[in-house]
C-alpha cells in the first residue's frame, strides 16, 4: 500500500503545479515565451540584409538613427504574426509608428503576398531566410518585437503578438515621450 502512495502523492503534486501555472497563463500573469533578452539597455545589433520588396536596397538598423522605432520579426508561417498584422498596420498608419520588419525564415513570394493582401505596416522589410540577423538579435520565435530608442539602444522586447494592451503597457510611453520632445 505505501508503495502506491508515493507515486500518487508525486502525481498529485505535479498536477497541482500544472494547474497553478495554467491558471497564471490564463490570467495573463505568466507567459512561458517571455524569455528575457540580454539586449535591453544595449546598442541594437547591426545587420545588413536585402529589402524584401526591393532586393537592390539594403536594410540596416543604423538607417533609423535618431528615431524611436519598432523592429518586428515575423513570418507567414507564424499564426500569431497573422493575428497581430492588422494592429501593426493600425500603429503605422494611424499612430505614425515607424516599424521595420525582419521577414524571418520565409519564402519571399509568400511574404510579398501577405503584405499585398493585408497591407504593409513596415517602412522597410529585411529579408532573412537564413536567420543571419535573427541569430544576432537572439530571436527564437515569431513574432518578436523590439523597441529601439533614438540613440540606437534596445529598450523593450515583446515575444508574441502586439495587442492594444501590450502596446499600452510596453511601448506607447516611448513614442509619447519622443513626440513631446520634438
Amino acid at each position: 500500500m505505501t508503495r502506491a502512495v508515493v507515486p500518487l502523492v508525486l502525481f498529485l503534486a505535479l498536477a497541482g503545479l500544472f494547474w497553478f501555472v495554467l491558471g497564471k497563463m490564463n490570467e495573463g500573469e505568466y507567459n512561458p515565451r517571455d524569455v528575457p533578452t540580454q539586449f535591453i539597455g544595449r546598442s541594437a545589433p547591426e545587420f545588413s540584409l536585402p529589402d524584401l520588396l526591393d532586393p537592390t536596397q539594403t536594410v540596416r538598423p543604423s538607417d533609423m538613427a535618431g528615431k524611436v522605432w519598432l523592429l518586428n520579426v515575423w513570418g507567414t508561417w507564424c499564426p500569431e504574426c497573422w493575428k497581430e498584422h492588422e494592429y501593426l498596420v493600425y500603429l503605422a498608419r494611424r499612430e505614425g509608428v515607424p516599424i521595420v520588419g525582419i521577414n524571418w525564415r520565409d519564402d519571399a513570394a509568400d511574404a510579398k503576398a501577405m503584405i499585398e493582401r493585408l497591407g504593409n505596416p513596415f517602412l522597410k522589410i529585411a529579408f532573412d531566410p537564413s536567420s543571419n540577423a535573427a541569430i544576432d538579435w537572439g530571436v527564437y520565435g515569431a513574432p518578436e518585437t523590439f523597441l529601439i530608442d533614438a540613440g540606437g539602444v534596445v529598450r523593450e522586447k515583446h515575444t508574441g503578438a502586439i495587442t492594444p494592451q501590450v502596446w499600452k503597457e510596453k511601448f506607447s510611453r516611448y513614442f509619447a515621450a519622443a513626440r513631446s520632445a520634438s
